[in-house]
């Protein structure tokens, strides 16, 4: 058994198929094939059953895979470590970042990646904080910022920012005029129809759970899974939003939205850092954790809600 036995079972197992596998590695399906067969006579062990679909994963190999993919990464480490002793860090590392958070910080993190890391690469995917943890867990990502994480074992979790909850809504299409009232309390959030997205969305399992502890039902209008959709459907006036005041920022004209503070109590969304617990980190993952800390601070730090409102006021009047 050698290392590279090791990652060619990884590739078609995790892939679910020989083809996409050798399509991957650039090398031929038959010397892939022959390589994972001498690999289970080796150990005596069938670990890959073909189907229709192509490959499943038996139980032997499921627990091999675990093991294969922490000796291919404890490897990749040692070869970054010795990399990084020489100079600049090197590598790869792939963050999952919420959409709304992605209009705020892709560019200042890409912007500081590359001035800080230069012979290492970024790769962003944006996603659901429930898909940025699944990725988190499966080895897609190495890092992740995600909103209102739940307890997992899988996952380390460190708090970034709080940001309360607005609720969104038009202003007046013929004069522009925002309401005067700043805050609405939780108990009469049900009065208002709502564009929220749907479960697992962070956002709606914390509005919906506060809501249920008060003994509330939300009053859902319509079931939207992008914000900036919900935000152009709130301007033509189909309903209202419940969204940090960090989700529309970049999502064109303001002016034509206004906000209210969710009070009685305070609707706050956290913001959090994740990486797997199972995933041995890299000095580079570890450096950028430390970039995106210090890029919470500057970008995503939310305005106090009464400094905003007044604000608001001051240009309606």
């Amino acid at each position: 058994m050698d290392l590279k036995q090791l990652k060619y079972f990884s590739h078609v197992a995790e892939l679910g198929s020989f083809t996409r596998a050798a399509a991957v590695l650039l090398i031929a399906q038959p010397t892939l094939s022959r390589e994972v067969r001498q690999l289970e006579v080796e150990l005596k062990q069938t670990l890959l059953v073909r189907n229709g679909r192509g490959v499943a994963v038996t139980d032997a190999g499921r627990r091999l895979l675990a093991h294969s993919l922490g000796i291919l990464q404890q490897v990749e480490r040692a070869k970054l470590e010795l990399a990084e002793a020489e100079g600049e860090p090197v590598g790869n590392v792939s963050v999952g970042i919420p959409p709304s958070v992605g209009r705020v910080l892709t560019v200042p993190l890409v912007t500081e990646f590359q001035k800080r890391f230069p012979k290492a690469n970024i790769r962003i995917i944006e996603g659901m904080s429930a898909h940025i943890v699944e990725w988190l867990s499966t080895g897609r990502l190495d890092l992740g910022l995600i909103y209102d994480p739940a307890p997992n074992p899988e996952i380390d979790i460190s708090s970034l920012v709080e940001d309360q909850l607005y609720l969104i809504g038009p202003n007046s299409p013929a004069t522009g005029a925002r309401p005067r009232k700043t805050e609405v309390s939780l108990a009469n959030l049900p009065n208002y129809p709502l564009i929220i997205p749907s479960r697992p969305h962070a956002v709606r399992m914390y509005v919906e759970t506060q809501m249920a502890h008060a003994g509330l039902k939300m009053n859902v209008a319509w079931e939207i899974d992008g914000i900036p959709s919900i935000l152009d459907l709130v301007r033509q006036g189909f309903g209202y939003a419940v969204l940090p005041l960090m989700a529309i920022r970049g999502n064109g004209s303001t002016n034509s939205l206004f906000a209210r503070a969710i009070n009685n109590p305070t609707l706050a969304s956290v913001l959090a850092l994740a990486s797997s617990s199972r995933r041995l980190s890299t000095p580079l993952s570890h450096q950028v954790e430390n970039v995106l800390r210090e890029l919470a601070q500057t970008h995503l730090l939310p305005t106090r809600p009464r400094t905003l409102a007044s604000t608001r006021m001051k240009r309606a009047q």
